[in-house]
């Protein structure tokens, strides 16, 4: 990037209601990438998941960091080729590891995690997801949704099954169509977002964007420059509305030179 940098900032929060933490997060150490997963299996089975994806897909960036043959498997087409195959193939790696440990450990049967997973380019940004973790932009004061949550929830919605009076009477909120683990391969979601000078990108666990609404959210960007506070101050909010869950936000903002 030849006017612009990008910051990062990070926190994980246990909430108030969970015995322990299942969320993980990646800061970058060489390619601007960012991760977020939200592990799920219970006991310590959720960790194990969401650190094996934390972790894999960080080492195949920097496995790949010097590739550039276009030689792994799990070909995407289209103008941003090189970077959705890199992006896509750490992710499905994930999630074979994960799948073929939960076989093999009865310890970590069932486990499985959500990840959402960002590469700031110089002109764009490429993010990855699968699950109901989020990424949203917010941009001169508007705060938006840039992934689609892949829950029995958004399904119904989608299919316009539900009114918005249901939405928040709808018994199985938490239930994901698509994780992780849940099978041997798994489709992942690419998509691309132009960035600007200014941008944030909020990349978090659904224990932020489940106990806050958007509203909420867009006010601590709006109000908190510095990210560090700004990431303290997102899991207080969630902390200060019930706490429910593991709460893990990772902010991204793209600054002038």
């Amino acid at each position: 990037m030849r006017s612009m940098r990008v910051r990062f900032s990070g926190e994980t929060n246990i909430g108030l209601k969970r015995a322990h933490n299942e969320d993980n997060f990646f800061l970058p150490e060489g390619d601007r990438l960012a991760i977020v997963a939200d592990g799920m299996g219970g006991h310590a089975s959720g960790e194990v998941a969401s650190k094996m994806a934390v972790e894999t897909v960080a080492e195949h960036f920097r496995n790949t960091a010097e590739d550039a043959e276009l030689t792994w498997p799990y070909k995407l087409d289209g103008p941003d080729r090189y970077d959705g195959n890199r992006l896509t193939t750490g992710i499905k790696l994930a999630n074979l590891r994960i799948y073929d440990k939960a076989q093999r450990d009865d310890n970590c049967h069932g486990m499985g995690t959500t990840i959402v997973a960002a590469i700031f380019l110089d002109d764009k940004v490429l993010i990855g997801h699968v699950g109901d973790s989020r990424v949203y932009r917010f941009r001169d004061g508007q705060l938006t949704q840039l992934t689609e949550d892949h829950s029995l929830l958004n399904d119904y919605i989608r299919m316009k099954r539900l009114t918005a009076d249901d939405v928040g009477k709808f018994p199985h909120k938490n239930v994901i169509v698509r994780a992780l683990g849940m099978k041997e391969s798994v489709q992942v979601d690419v998509l691309s977002d132009q960035h600007r000078v200014n941008d944030t990108y909020l990349l978090c666990s659904d224990g932020l964007s489940g106990m806050v609404d958007d509203p909420g959210l867009a006010y601590v960007l709006q109000e908190e420059n510095d990210l560090d506070t700004a990431c303290e101050r997102l899991i207080h909010a969630a902390n200060r509305n019930g706490g429910q869950d593991n709460i893990t936000c990772v902010l991204a903002r793209l600054e002038p030179l």
